[in-house]
């Protein structure tokens, strides 16, 4: 091999280590760090012990889960890919250990293409974005989809809580009743089901509910529960309190929906701009310049 080779191939290795040491220095610089909360407020944290899947891989020794592993570790994935996978709802076709498989895969297929279109070897310094896209685009359009299909009802769910708490039913029976009735069972209802199977299956009841927030990762569904853990706590009604969440995140919807419309004027001045206006010129200037190019003005 001639030296110019080796040192292609030298600055290519350089490159890519280079590439993923400052895509982890700057994902841990950028982490969030962890805060203790009081037991009211820290409703997203989900008590007791929680096994990991990378946990699985410590003491294998097989060359690719040691890899796995390192990655996961060194890296500061694995935190980020197990809430991921909680957000998506845990589906039985993935986990947190194919979701780093695919973040590789992406990884390692980007600059390949990008080296085939450019013929540059130093386009591999991209491969980092390679974990940056499976999260920006596949997950969090999955993730966005099934939180706006938890929060379609909600609002109907409390209300509908609040009444037959009021008649007489404990909140969890009552909630139990709702997910029964339910004609169609949506993300909502399918995530209380959970909730209600923890219960049964020996979690606490305050312990049910903040697992149920972490799944979602709604600001709504935190609220609800802190509301639930608060009237547990203190003794207070329920009914008043779910009944005033449920007209607040009505009026919070009707804003949004008023705010949105408000904003669609704006918005449609981008395509009148780029597609309507330069139609109306073009038909209106066009007769005269037709005029003007076979030998003046009629008048």
């Amino acid at each position: 091999m001639s030296p110019d080779k080796i040192t292609a191939v030298f600055l290519i290795i350089l490159s890519v280590g280079g590439s993923f040491a400052a895509f982890t220095a700057v994902q841990r610089f950028f982490a969030p760090r962890e805060e203790s909360r009081s037991p009211i407020g820290d409703i997203s944290d989900m008590e007791g012990k929680h096994i990991s899947a990378f946990s699985r891989l410590e003491g294998s020794k097989n060359v690719w889960d040691k890899l796995d592993l390192f990655l996961a570790k060194n890296m500061g994935l694995e935190k980020k890919l197990e809430e991921t996978y909680t957000l998506l709802g845990s589906p039985a076709n993935l986990d947190p250990l194919k979701m780093l498989h695919q973040k590789l895969l992406v990884a390692a297929v980007m600059p390949a293409l990008f080296y085939a279109m450019s013929g540059s070897p130093f386009v591999l310094i991209f491969a980092p974005l390679g974990f940056v896209l499976p999260d920006a685009g596949i997950y969090a359009g999955r993730i966005r989809k099934r939180q706006e299909d938890i929060i379609r009802n909600f609002p109907t769910f409390v209300d509908l809580g609040a009444l037959m708490i009021e008649s007489g039913l404990d909140y969890m029976t009552a909630f139990d009743r709702i997910v029964k009735i339910a004609p169609v069972k949506t993300g909502l209802e399918l995530e209380i089901e959970k909730t209600i199977n923890e219960v049964q299956l020996g979690y606490s009841r305050r312990d049910a509910l903040r697992r149920l927030s972490a799944r979602t990762g709604l600001q709504e569904v935190r609220s609800f529960v802190g509301l639930i853990v608060q009237s547990d706590e203190l003794g207070t009604s329920l009914v008043e309190l779910l009944r005033n969440y449920s007209a607040d995140m009505r009026f919070r919807r009707l804003n949004k929906a008023e705010k949105l419309a408000a904003q669609a004027s704006t918005k449609m001045l981008i395509p009148l701009f780029i597609f309507i206006f330069p139609t109306v010129f073009i038909l209106m200037l066009s007769p005269m310049i037709s005029d003007l190019m076979r030998g003046g003005m009629p008048f």
